[in-house]
């Protein structure tokens, strides 16, 4: 059985941020040597999510304007969490509702999708250094 496990690191400019990871992620597919088996891509991060949709920007935005709607960040004191000094609760809330990560089959050394499935990293609470994690197992 064959393995591998990387990490990929994000620092976004934005409170909030949705990056496509698809290529990247079978680009480690590829240097795996995995031809079938899976592939799990995780946030590692409590404020940050990882979760497969369609890559269209309109809805990208739907996406974020649904998420500030059931939990907007503003007024940062209507969270109990924001209590101890933060003011990322909304953040955590996001992250539960977009999940945590993804496991993808992979088929003849591809991610094996169905139509328009794409993999996203979603950041809540941006601004500083967080990982993904990239596990691939397989033969």
């Amino acid at each position: 059985m064959k393995s591998l496990t990387e990490y990929l690191w994000f620092n976004t400019p934005n409170r909030r941020d949705y990056i496509n990871i698809t290529d990247t992620v079978q680009e480690l597919v590829r240097k795996s040597g995995v031809k079938e088996g899976i592939c799990l891509v995780n946030a590692m991060h409590i404020t940050a999510s990882v979760f497969i949709n369609d890559d269209e920007s309109g809805l990208i935005e739907d996406f974020d304007d649904w998420l500030e709607e059931i939990a907007p960040h503003q007024p940062v004191s209507k969270y109990r969490h924001n209590r101890t000094g933060e003011d990322n609760a909304d953040a955590h809330i996001k992250r539960q509702i977009m999940g945590r990560e993804v496991v993808v089959a992979i088929t003849n050394g591809k991610l094996d999708f169905g139509p328009w499935e794409q993999i996203f990293y979603g950041e809540f609470d941006g601004r500083r250094r967080k990982r993904v994690l990239v596990k691939i197992i397989g033969e």
